[in-house]
């Protein structure tokens, strides 16, 4: 029998994971997502070295974020004490980034004035903001760590993510081109590698800039994914 399992996530599956409560129900399946990941990252990273542990947390790191809503069940980070900060931005607990709509709103925080906004954190919640992104990147979108600058205890790295826009955003029409764009990031961690601190340092126009490119459609040209398992992001 296979027993399952993520070859580059932990905390998914087993014993520590039976009270866990999924946000959609169920553990979340990242095999489409890690065939985009294998068939287009530029490193291949040695087993055991430092990149592979990094590039192992974040993807960990990430599917925690996404799919987990009980504080008690994240493994990779202290909730007493994580914070979040985008761009330099003071850091957030995990109560003020749900407040902000978790995921992606997070991650795509703005000064931008509302007019100019082609993505508005501030109307999206984490539902509507979860089907824009699932359903323009229906293969999901690949994290890679592509250099670790430094160690433990802070952690300081740069990631490249790519995905292929076969879906419509925001009434955008899907154009297939690859979009991708890359990142800073420091992770704050204690002796045991559990994170307390995030900080991320990114251009979201180099994500966004290819996603609204295309002609606008009509809505009801529009296509929502409902599938549970559809969550893949990293």
């Amino acid at each position: 029998m296979k027993i399952a399992g993520d070859k580059y996530r932990i905390h998914i599956y087993g014993e520590g994971e039976k009270n866990t409560k999924w946000k959609y129900g169920a553990p979340p399946n990242y095999d489409v997502v890690n065939k985009l990941f294998e068939e287009g990252r530029t490193k291949v990273w040695p087993p055991g070295s430092l990149e592979e542990k990094v590039q192992n947390l974040v993807k960990t790191w990430e599917m925690e974020m996404f799919n987990k809503t009980c504080r008690d069940d994240y493994k990779t980070i202290d909730p007493d004490k994580y914070t979040f900060s985008l761009n330099g931005r003071k850091g957030i607990s995990i109560e003020e980034k749900r407040r902000l709509g978790g995921g992606y709103n997070a991650l795509m925080q703005t000064s931008l004035p509302e007019k100019y906004r082609c993505y508005d954190p501030a109307v999206e919640t984490e539902e509507s903001s979860h089907n824009a992104f699932t359903t323009t990147f229906p293969r999901g979108f690949a994290l890679e760590i592509v250099q670790v600058y430094s160690g433990p205890p802070v952690i300081i790295y740069k990631f490249r993510h790519w995905g292929f826009m076969e879906g419509p955003f925001q009434g955008h029409a899907p154009t297939g081109d690859k979009i991708e764009f890359f990142g800073m990031a420091m992770f704050h961690v204690d002796e045991k590698m559990i994170i307390e601190k995030v900080e991320f340092f990114y251009d979201r126009g180099e994500l966004l800039g290819g996603l609204v490119k295309s002609d606008s459609i009509t809505e009801g040209n529009l296509n929502s994914s409902s599938c549970p398992f559809l969550k893949a992001t990293s």
